[in-house]
């Protein structure tokens, strides 16, 4: 088997009476997208800036590709780059002289690094805004530049620390697709995320972690498997028929019901032994009995949300449900 890119035994990080990581184990094969998942203050960030060399653990081991990131940090800063929550470059000067500078700074010749910016600019859609300063950027440019500035030298592990926050659905999607190609061209990456969405689509194998450790890790499909085999996703005529309609799924199938972003919308796992489909007719057959008029129906593979919610006991935040 070949040498992961991250490996943690018993990590552990200590702000005051907080244990803001709390014996995180994790193993993060090569060559690939690694999802970590958790709701603001579940350590996310504290654990990709001690595996960056940024912060010191207070217990535990962690490697990256063999190299211990205390005793052996140099080594592990040099295979690594990091791009935080927020855009890292300078907003007073330009995307073209951002990553010259920093390009420089790296090592690279004059004529070398204006060529390198280019080719970064032209690859991420940028060229027509290579002369501007990089305050008059949107945000889904600004996240884009702050990536390209993260891989002038190409890393061989990339941390992206929720890349997309607080960014419309087309800027996502843009992020999105740098991401694929990165990995594409053999770089690591380990993405934290609050959105549900984004995990499933991005990673390979996914870390769900609450309070500063895993309670659970595999790809999306093991771990929606991991709740249950089928889903009952409801939407209702009437948003005011929804407690109800929860009791009596609930009542019916015997399993926690999650209300969706959608006023009109719940969905219900599946779990219990015996014909998925004829535990769901029994189900909209009790809403049909109670007067409830159901709009549209469907049975499917649970979502990340229903796996986070199952596995945390709490739901995902407002805006990771909208995400």
């Amino acid at each position: 088997m070949s040498e992961p890119a991250i490996h943690t035994s018993g990590l552990v990080k200590v702000f005051g009476d907080t244990r803001a990581v709390d014996g995180l184990d994790l193993s993060v094969p090569a060559g690939a997208v690694y999802g970590v998942l958790g709701p603001n203050g579940a350590g996310k960030t504290t654990a990709v800036r001690m595996l960056a060399t940024l912060l010191r653990p207070d217990g535990g081991e962690a490697t990256v590709f063999g190299h211990d990131v205390v005793r052996e940090a140099d080594a592990v800063r040099s295979r690594v780059s990091l791009t935080g929550q927020y855009a890292s470059v300078d907003e007073e000067m330009t995307g073209s002289e951002n990553l010259v500078l920093l390009a420089r700074l790296l090592g690279h010749r004059k004529p070398a690094a204006r060529e390198r910016a280019a080719e970064l600019l032209e690859a991420f859609g940028l060229t027509e805004a290579a002369g501007r300063q990089v305050k008059t950027y949107s945000g889904g440019m600004r996240r884009r530049i702050d990536i390209a500035a993260s891989i002038l030298n190409t890393p061989d592990l990339l941390f992206l620390d929720e890349p997309t926050t607080g960014l419309d659905p087309r800027s996502r999607n843009q992020v999105w697709d740098i991401v694929r190609v990165v990995v594409a061209h053999g770089t690591t990456v380990l993405l934290t995320t609050q959105y549900l969405e984004e995990a499933d689509r991005l990673a390979q194998r996914i870390a769900v972690i609450d309070h500063g450790r895993v309670i659970a890790e595999g790809t999306p499909g093991e771990l929606k498997s991991s709740v249950g085999s089928g889903s009952v996703h409801v939407r209702l005529r009437d948003a005011s028929a929804r407690p109800e309609a929860a009791r009596l799924l609930a009542e019916t199938l015997d399993t926690p019901v999650h209300l969706e972003a959608d006023p009109v919308a719940l969905t219900a796992r599946v779990t219990g032994a015996g014909d998925e489909s004829a535990q769901a007719a029994r189900a909209l057959g009790r809403l049909a009995e109670a007067g409830i008029v159901v709009d549209d129906f469907s049975l499917g593979q649970p979502s990340l949300d229903e796996v986070f919610l199952a596995l945390t006991d709490h739901p995902a935040t407002p805006e990771e449900a909208a995400a």
